[in-house]
């Protein structure tokens, strides 16, 4: 069993990425420090932010809401996530979302990680300025390259 390193991370110091299908991504705990077991980061989100369907063949996925507002679409069944509340998809469930508030945040964890190299092909290094427009072809490949995501659709909502 591998020893993994003490990770401490302050507030406000993770990796910032602009995820090219909108928002940012705070970056709390990476693969090679969880040693695999799992990708930890923050979203940061504007309102009308949507997601295609799609599921993740080898992971499962929990969103814990920060603040705000999101309308979730799990395997046809249309609920809304607020401050505080959590969903956990298992790895191969159809899901999306769309932010309905003016802005959220919310923690998003895989485990086990993997998806990593996913949102590296589909996310720049965050910087001064504006966030770049959307750029879902970006996303679609990055899916295709990686297999960490499959794209099933358009945003069902």
């Amino acid at each position: 069993m591998a020893t993994l390193e003490t990770t401490v991370r302050a507030s406000g110091t993770g990796e910032r990425r602009w995820f090219c299908g909108g928002g940012v991504h705070t970056w709390l705990a990476t693969e090679i420090e969880t040693g695999g077991a799992y990708l930890l980061f923050e979203d940061a989100l504007d309102r009308g932010k949507v997601t295609p369907l799609h599921q993740h063949p080898d992971a499962d996925e929990t969103f814990y809401m920060l603040e705000g507002e999101v309308r979730l679409h799990i395997d046809g069944d249309e609920q809304t996530l607020s401050t505080g509340g959590i969903a956990i998809i298992p790895r191969g469930v159809p899901h999306a979302f769309m932010v309905t508030t003016a802005t959220a945040r919310m923690l998003c964890l895989q485990t086990p990680g993997g998806g990593e190299p996913f949102y590296r092909h589909a996310s720049e290094p965050a910087g001064a300025g504006e966030p770049p427009m959307p750029d879902f072809g970006r996303v679609r490949a990055a899916a295709a390259v990686t297999g960490a995501i499959e794209i099933l659709g358009p945003p069902p909502f």
